[in-house]
C-alpha cells in the first residue's frame, strides 16, 4: 500500500520558519518525483514546489521562491519543505505528492499519489 505522510506543520509567527517532512512507504521512492502543494480554506490546490528523482532540479512558485527550499533524501524515502520568512498567506494544509514517468509537474493532476496534508497557521 502506499503512503505519503506528512509531519512538521503547526503555529508560526510571521517571519518564523517551519520545516515540512513526508515519508513515503510503498512504491520506489528513487523512482518518483516529488511535489508539494498546499490548499488556503476556500481554494484548490496550489503547487509550492518539486523536486525530480535526481534531486539536482527544483522548481518553485513565485510566492515562494526564495523562501522556500525541497529537498530529499532517498535513503530515507523522505521528502522535505524548509519554509523561512513565512507571511501569513502562506496559511494552508500542505499536502506532499509523487508522480514517475514525464509529466507536468506544475498540475496537481499528474501526481499518482497524495498525502493527507499537515496544516500550517502563519499569524502576523
Amino acid at each position: 500500500q502506499v503512503q505519503l505522510v506528512e509531519s512538521g506543520g503547526g503555529l508560526v509567527q510571521a517571519g518564523g520558519s517551519l520545516r515540512l517532512s513526508c515519508v513515503v512507504s510503498g512504491l520506489a521512492f528513487s523512482h518518483y518525483a516529488m511535489g508539494w502543494f498546499r490548499r488556503a480554506p476556500g481554494k484548490g490546490r496550489e503547487f509550492v514546489a518539486h523536486i525530480f528523482t535526481s534531486a539536482e532540479t527544483t522548481a518553485y512558485a513565485d510566492s515562494v521562491k526564495d523562501r522556500f527550499t525541497i529537498s530529499r533524501d532517498n535513503a530515507a524515502n523522505t521528502v522535505y519543505l524548509q519554509m523561512n520568512s513565512l507571511k501569513p498567506e502562506d496559511t494552508a494544509d500542505y499536502y506532499c505528492a509523487a508522480y514517475s514517468g514525464v509529466r507536468n509537474r506544475y498540475l496537481e493532476n499528474s501526481y499518482n499519489y497524495w498525502g493527507q496534508g499537515t496544516q500550517v497557521t502563519v499569524s502576523s
